[in-house]
């Protein structure tokens, strides 16, 4: 059936817009599914990531619950290998630097800490572990593990770490028999923490003891 001319004009309308744009749109499309086709792959990928390591994270967890260090070890240097992005590989790394801890063994506690403090997706776990490990630090003492502490604690602390960070600060200080500094960091915790009733009772009452040991509020 022949085209009328009105439809006609639409016709060679088409075209020409066609022949001025259609490679820019054809362009365009292929970009838009490229984006699609890398994102829809990209989501896939940190699914199965996630799958994969939430097995073997439950590997290290019925490891913990046997008290079978080495298997904890184990399951813990796999996560963190194979599935460092993951959630699972930093909370492994925190279990395990307890249970290392715990053992006698601070170097491994602190190589886990290391590790999930500098690896760890999630800024909350890096930040408990930049905790732990300048607790340990201070604890060890001796110059380079006091000059490590120092700089992870000149760090700006995560939000919501801000009263922990200011403790671990007073602990420093008071290594050093620093005492005026250490009672100064231990009040400025001391008041961040009344304020701050998601931490546990037991938080406030162990920083209590410190602040009385320097002095008190």
């Amino acid at each position: 059936m022949p085209l009328d001319l009105e439809e006609q004009e639409h016709l060679d309308n088409f075209k020409d817009f066609w022949k001025k744009y259609g490679k820019l749109l054809t362009s365009l499309l292929t970009a838009i599914l490229l984006v699609y086709a890398v994102y829809s792959g990209w989501q896939w990928w940190k699914s199965n990531q996630a799958m994969e390591a939430s097995k073997l994270y439950s590997t290290m967890m019925s490891a913990v619950a046997k008290g079978d260090k080495e298997q904890t070890y184990r399951a813990t240097d796999d996560l963190q290998n194979q599935f460092g992005r993951t959630s699972y590989a930093a909370m492994s790394g925190l279990i395990a630097a307890k249970i290392a801890a715990e053992a006698g063994d601070g170097a491994k506690a602190m190589t886990y800490l290391r590790w999930t403090s500098t690896k760890a997706a999630d800024s909350a776990y890096a930040a408990l572990a930049k905790m732990r490990l300048a607790a340990q630090l201070i604890e060890q003492g001796g110059d380079a593990a006091i000059a490590e502490a120092d700089q992870l604690l000149k760090e700006k602390p995560v939000s919501g770490f801000e009263a922990l960070w200011l403790e671990r600060r007073g602990d420093w200080y008071l290594s050093q028999q620093k005492i005026a500094e250490a009672r100064t960091s231990y009040q400025a915790a001391w008041k961040l923490m009344l304020q701050a009733k998601e931490l546990p009772d037991e938080s406030r009452r162990l920083l209590k003891v410190k602040l009385d040991a320097v002095g008190g509020v």
